[in-house]
């Protein structure tokens, strides 16, 4: 080494032997920091449970209006698309062959009471005559004959006039029911046959309104196991059910469960509900799709986790991350059951005062050491209030035919999605 390099060389040496004392002094390296996330603390609390059901609006009453005579329609007495109230006239059929008819009978009638008088003045007088023997006793009993004869005839005549101005009558076709009337499917001039298949137009009353709905039997099924083991409790009164419309918006008025059917469907495994809801302004019209929310009952102890907190697996299986208490993650399998607003209800796995992982989920395994830097309540939306009546619970009942009797007042296993 020549003197020249090894001036050079010493100061470098030096300050790597430096740097390498300062690093031993440090000891070993600082571990990195625990990532933070954000948990959820669950506590148990009453939940009262609806779900939605699909469902069709239909006509409170229905009338098709059709023709109960011949003849040919002289004039249409409505506009279509209106309001019309029971006994409106809605179409005029010619009715001159009717009323003549109506005349005769008229006249029939006059010639028979015309018979009687003179049968009566007739009995009077042999009656009269047989008395002192002027007349026999035959002729006395022809008399009485004819009297009741004549009596009788006019009771026939005066009915043939009742029936010939119930036909007259019903050349002029009034609606059976108030409601909004439809299209009409004939013109003037057109022919119509009494009790034809065709009606001339269809009346309906669309304040209130049904809305039917279908329930699965299985949900039934379950509603009542969860009544009997006391998962489920009834309520005090009957809650209103909740209308939304195709849009997803919620119809200004509140409906009422009126009939449970008492039978399943074979074919679909179903059985039907019937609605009644308010519609003063005809928003709702027959045919149109909807969804209804019934209440099933109340969950007294319920446990609900947000929807965030809950994964789900290839296969289905669904499961939670829960901070322990010493700040560790565990993965935890989780049953959940239905959706109440933003949260899952839980059937096993958590409990409450567990702390479940909401945000974070993805800088975090189970075994990592956490920092919880925020807590956050669970807690059930507004509905979840003591116990209104389940609607679901007297559905239970009315399901069966033994308390068929009962349905009016029955509601179906709804659980809000």
């Amino acid at each position: 080494m020549t003197p020249t390099f090894a001036r050079r060389a010493l100061p470098l040496l030096a300050a790597l032997t430096l740097a390498l004392a300062a690093c031993g002094g440090n000891g070993e390296q600082q571990a990195p920091p625990r990532p933070a996330v954000t948990v959820a603390v669950l506590q148990s609390q009453p939940v009262a449970l609806s779900r939605e059901l699909p469902g069709r609006t239909s006509a409170w009453l229905v009338a098709e209006v059709r023709p109960q005579v011949n003849g040919l329609v002289a004039k249409r007495l409505f506009t279509e698309g209106e309001i019309v109230e029971a006994g409106q006239p809605l179409y005029q059929v010619d009715d001159a062959s009717y009323r003549a008819a109506a005349n005769s009978a008229r006249a029939q009638l006059k010639r028979a009471e015309a018979t009687l008088a003179a049968a009566r003045l007739t009995a009077k007088r042999t009656g009269e005559l047989v008395a002192v023997s002027a007349v026999s006793k035959q002729d006395h009993d022809n008399a009485i004959a004819a009297l009741g004869q004549a009596e009788a005839d006019v009771g026939a005549a005066r009915a043939a006039l009742d029936a010939a101005n119930v036909t007259l009558g019903r050349a002029r076709i009034t609606s059976p029911i108030s409601g909004r009337i439809g299209r009409s499917s004939v013109t003037q001039g057109a022919l119509v046959t009494a009790n034809q298949p065709q009606p001339l137009a269809t009346v309906q009353q669309l304040d209130p309104i049904y809305v039917d709905l279908t329930q699965s039997s299985t949900e039934l099924l379950e509603l009542r196991r969860a009544l009997a083991e006391g998962r489920l409790q009834r309520s005090d009164e009957a809650m209103p059910v909740t209308i939304l419309l195709e849009d997803g918006s919620e119809f200004a008025h509140a409906g009422t469960l009126k009939f449970s059917e008492v039978a399943v469907d074979p074919s679909t495994g179903s059985y039907a509900l019937r609605v009644e809801v308010p519609n003063p302004d005809h928003v709702l019209m027959p045919g149109m799709y909807v969804r209804a929310v019934l209440r099933s009952g109340v969950r007294q102890d319920a446990v609900l986790v947000p929807q965030q907190g809950i994964a789900r697996d290839p296969k289905g299986n669904t499961s939670a991350m829960v901070v322990n208490a010493q700040g560790v993650v565990e993965q935890r399998p989780v049953v959940v059951s239905q959706t109440v607003g933003d949260q899952w209800l839980v059937e096993s796995g958590l409990a409450a005062g567990d702390r479940v992982v909401v945000e974070g989920l993805q800088k975090i395994a189970p075994g990592a050491e956490v920092e919880v830097t925020e807590e956050v309540r669970a807690e059930a939306p507004p509905a979840a209030a003591p116990a209104p009546r389940p609607a679901a619970a007297d559905a239970a009942d009315a399901a069966d035919p033994a308390d068929a009797a009962n349905a009016a007042d029955a509601a179906t296993p709804a659980d809000q999605e």
